[in-house]
């Protein structure tokens, strides 16, 4: 039963009536108010806040608050709400809307998003797909008189090759001479190469360290002729290894950039291979390796 003092003011009636609450609010001590959002997800899209202040006593266990109600207006809860969902539609659709609206009308009209798909593949398909400019035949492999210690590999291409093509196949010899001469191809120490394929790998590295040491010794400059081309070697050790892993990258070259008819290993003359052409104005050049 409440009973009003007439001598009471109205903020002292008002304060009586709250509730005390039996627990204490220690988390809410180092506070002066905290604040929560309360959104009606109704008809109204406007939005209160509920404010519940805390006040300090000398006795913890007896804590007062003061709760007021704010409201927000429908202009100012609309332009919050508009501005994240226009950062969201920037963050999301803003580099690409053609592809937004085909996800758009992906669930109400599946046919007609995949109409756009397709005619989206058709126009910018140059951008997206890249064809291959290798040759699909496979590249021919020969040896003519082959000596490890002195020979010339020559290379003939379907076309003359393009300075990227002479720039891609001066990087793979290098990188395969500079593995050669560290001595990365010796087959005598295949340990992992090797091994059972169900056993757990293991490397002893007494019996590496053991192997007798190959060397690639000395490496000329790549000459180019046309679609001709050729490079001296003198690999020293005989070692079939350090083939295999020229032959392996070349065929990669030749099928996915440009077009190798053929890799002969030896001989000293390649069909029109001029000895006396040495000028660059006649299709003649030399690239350091």
């Amino acid at each position: 039963m409440l009973t009003l003092n007439p001598g009471a003011s109205l903020i002292q009636s008002f304060n009586s009536v709250l509730p005390e609450f039996p627990f204490h609010f220690k988390a809410l001590l180092p506070f002066s108010a905290v604040k929560f959002v309360v959104r009606s997800h109704y008809a109204s899209p406007k939005a209160s806040f509920l404010v519940v202040k805390a006040k300090r006593s000398q006795d913890i266990s007896s804590q007062s608050f003061d709760i007021e109600i704010e409201d927000e207006d429908d202009e100012e809860y609309e332009a919050r709400s508009s501005g994240l969902r226009g950062r969201e539609e920037e963050k999301n659709y803003d580099k690409d809307p053609e592809f937004a609206e085909i996800l758009g009308s992906c669930l109400d009209d599946p046919e007609k998003a995949r109409s756009k798909m397709e005619d989206r593949l058709r126009k910018k398909r140059n951008k997206i797909l890249h064809t291959k400019t290798g040759s699909g035949t496979p590249m021919k492999v020969t040896f003519n008189k082959f000596d490890f210690s002195n020979s010339y590999i020559w290379f003939e291409f379907y076309n003359a090759p393009l300075e990227k093509d002479i720039s891609l196949i001066c990087d793979t010899i290098r990188s395969w001479h500079i593995i050669g001469r560290l001595g990365g191809c010796n087959s005598m120490n295949m340990q992992l190469s090797q091994s059972p394929l169900e056993k757990k790998p293991s490397y002893d590295p007494i019996q590496g360290a053991n192997v007798n040491p190959t060397t690639f010794y000395n490496i000329g400059d790549l000459e180019v002729q046309d679609n001709l081309a050729r490079i001296w070697v003198d690999i020293g050790t005989s070692e079939p290894l350090i083939l295999d892993v020229l032959i392996n990258a070349f065929t990669q070259i030749s099928s996915d950039y440009v077009g190798i008819k053929q890799l002969v290993f030896g001989g000293s003359e390649l069909e029109t291979w001029k000895e006396n052409l040495t000028s660059e104005e006649a299709g003649y050049s030399v690239h350091k390796i």
